[in-house]
C-alpha cells in the first residue's frame, strides 16, 4: 500500500499482499502452497499452521445427507420396545421442539436385530452388518448434539459450524491451515451419488469469507469424472502450455486491480490446477487399474451399491496420492430423511452404502493408509424415538451418533450416551464445534490457533468455541 499524501492511499493491492496483511499472513503461505509460480512445479508437502505431529493426513468425510436414525443403527434402546406405543413421559417433552412438533406422537420401536461385533463387543444393528465387520476400528460417538433443527441449517452447521451461511466449510479451513500434499490434484474433493441438489448446494464446500481457492472441488459421477479435463485431440502439451501461459497473462492483469476479488484468484488458479491435472488426475480416477476383487469390495459388483462404491474406491486413490479433504455424500437431495416408511428408506440407504463403506475402512487398512486417514460417518442430525406417520422418524438434533475411524483416533470403543429414549445427549456432550475442534487436532492444528482475520475480527473454523475431545483419541 503507497501513500500519496495525508489521505490519498493506493488501495490496488496485490491478492498476495491482500493475503499477507490478513489472517497474520498465514494465508499467503497456504496460498502459495495451492498456487505455484509455476504451474508444472511439484510442491512439497507444506503444513504452514501445523501446530503439533499429525496422527491423520487426509480426511474422508461419509455424509448421509437427510439424517440417519441412530437407534437403528447404533445406539439400541431397549426402552423404546418397553414403551412402544407409549407417549413420551411428560419430563422429556417439556419444552421439546421438534421440526414437525409432533412430540406427543407414540414412541416407535425400531425392529432390528442387534449384534454385538469384534474383540470390542460393538453393539451394531443388521442395517450396518458390513460396518460391524470393523468394529474394533470405530470409535462410535451416541452424544452429539447440534442446533439445526431442519435440514439447511443442520447441513450447513455441520459443514461449516453455523446454522447461518456464509462461513467457510471445514474442508476450506483444512486447505488453508494445510495447503496440499499434491499440487496436480485438488486439495479438497467434493463427490455425491446422484444427480440431486445437496441441501445448500456448494456452500457446504464452499470458502465463505475466505479467498475462494480454498473451495471444494466437484468430482462427476461418470466417464468424465473431473468436467473438460481431458486434452483436446490433437492439441501438445506444449501448445496447451502456451495458451496457459497467455490466458494467465491477462488474467492477472485484469485481476491485479481487483484484489477484493478473490474468485478471481480461484479462476487462475482452476485453470493452471487443471493443465497440472491432465497429467494425473485421469490416472487417479481410473478404476480400471483395480483388480475385480478390489471392486467387489467395496461392493461394485452389485448395482445399487455401485455408485457409492465407487465414491469410496475413488477417495481411497486420492488420500494415497495426497488429497487432503474427501467429502462423499450420501443421499444427496435429503434422501435419508425418513418421516414416514422409515424400513424401506434407511433400509433401501443402508444397501447403497453399508459394504461400501465397509470396503474403504478395510482397503484403507490392508494398504496401511487407516493410520493416516481420518474417516467420519454421520449425517446433520439423528431421529426422534417418537413416530412420525406411523412408520417414521423426526429430526433430531439434540442427541445422535456418529462415528469415526482411523488417523489417530482409538477404535472398538462408545463415547457418551443418550437418556433412555434416545432423544437427548446426556453424557459427554459433543457439539459440532468439538467435532470440527476434533478433527482439526487429529491433523495436527489447534482450533484456537487456526485464526483468519475478517472484517477485523479473528476468525476461526469453531466460531471461536469448542473443545478438543481427547478420549476419541484414547
Amino acid at each position: 500500500m503507497k501513500k500519496f499524501g495525508c489521505n490519498q492511499v493506493d488501495w490496488a493491492l496485490s491478492r498476495r499482499d491482500f493475503l499477507t496483511k490478513t489472517g497474520a499472513g498465514f494465508g499467503a503461505v497456504a496460498l502459495g502452497s495451492l498456487l505455484a509460480e509455476n504451474p508444472l512445479r511439484a510442491a512439497p508437502t507444506v503444513s504452514p499452521l501445523a501446530h503439533y505431529a499429525a496422527k491423520a493426513k487426509s480426511v474422508i468425510f461419509l455424509f448421509m445427507e437427510g439424517g440417519p436414525s441412530h437407534l437403528d443403527t447404533f445406539d439400541p434402546k431397549a426402552a423404546l420396545k418397553q414403551h412402544a406405543g407409549k407417549p413420551l413421559p411428560p419430563s422429556f417433552t417439556k419444552g421439546l421442539i421438534t421440526a414437525m412438533g409432533e412430540y406427543n406422537s407414540p414412541i416407535f420401536p425400531d425392529k432390528r436385530e442387534w449384534k454385538q461385533y469384534g474383540q470390542s463387543g460393538l453393539w451394531i444393528s443388521d442395517w450396518c452388518k458390513h460396518v460391524g465387520e470393523c468394529a474394533d476400528d470405530l470409535a462410535v460417538l451416541r452424544s452429539c448434539w447440534a442446533n439445526g433443527i431442519v435440514h439447511s441449517n443442520g447441513v450447513c452447521q455441520m459443514n461449516t459450524g453455523s446454522i447461518l451461511a456464509g462461513r467457510p466449510s471445514l474442508g476450506a479451513w483444512v486447505s488453508y491451515g494445510l495447503g496440499t500434499m499434491n499440487q496436480n490434484l485438488p486439495a479438497f474433493v467434493v463427490m455425491q451419488d446422484n444427480n440431486g441438489t445437496v441441501t445448500n448446494g456448494p456452500r457446504n464446500w464452499g470458502a465463505g469469507f475466505m479467498p475462494a481457492v480454498y473451495q471444494g472441488t466437484r468430482i462427476l459421477p461418470g466417464a468424465e469424472p473431473i468436467a473438460n479435463l481431458n486434452t483436446p485431440e490433437g492439441v501438445s502439451e506444449a501448445r496447451q502450455s502456451a495458451k496457459l501461459d497467455f490466458l494467465s497473462a491477462i488474467n492477472r492483469e485484469h485481476a491485479g486491480a481487483r484484489p477484493q476479488q478473490t474468485e478471481l484468484d480461484a479462476r487462475i488458479a482452476a485453470y493452471e490446477l487443471a493443465f497440472r491435472m491432465q497429467a494425473e488426475a485421469p490416472d487417479a480416477v481410473d478404476l480400471t487399474h483395480e483388480t475385480e476383487a478390489t471392486k467387489k469390495l467395496y461392493g461394485m459388483d452389485d448395482p445399487v451399491a455401485a455408485p457409492f462404491g465407487r465414491m469410496c474406491l475413488l477417495s481411497r486413490r486420492l488420500v494415497e496420492r495426497g488429497v487432503r479433504f474427501v467429502q462423499l455424500y450420501s443421499g444427496a437431495g435429503s434422501k435419508w430423511d425418513a418421516h414416514s416408511g422409515i424400513e424401506k428408506n434407511h433400509g433401501d440407504r443402508f444397501h447403497e452404502t453399508d459394504q461400501p463403506v465397509a470396503g474403504l475402512l478395510k482397503d484403507l487398512k490392508s494398504r496401511g493408509l487407516l493410520d493416516s486417514t481420518l474417516v467420519i460417518w454421520g449425517g446433520e442430525f439423528g431421529r426422534t424415538p417418537m413416530s412420525e406417520k406411523g412408520n417414521g422418524r423426526d429430526h433430531n438434533p439434540t442427541g445422535f451418533t456418529m462415528w469415526m475411524a482411523g488417523g489417530g483416533v482409538k477404535g472398538g470403543q462408545v463415547i457418551g450416551t443418550t437418556d433412555e429414549f434416545g432423544l437427548h445427549a446426556v453424557e459427554d456432550r459433543l457439539h459440532v464445534h468439538d467435532l470440527h475442534a476434533t478433527i482439526l487436532h487429529l491433523l495436527g492444528i489447534n482450533h484456537e490457533n487456526l485464526v483468519y482475520s475478517y472484517k477485523g475480527r479473528p476468525e476461526r473454523a469453531t466460531m471461536n468455541e469448542g473443545e478438543i475431545y481427547r478420549r476419541i483419541t484414547g
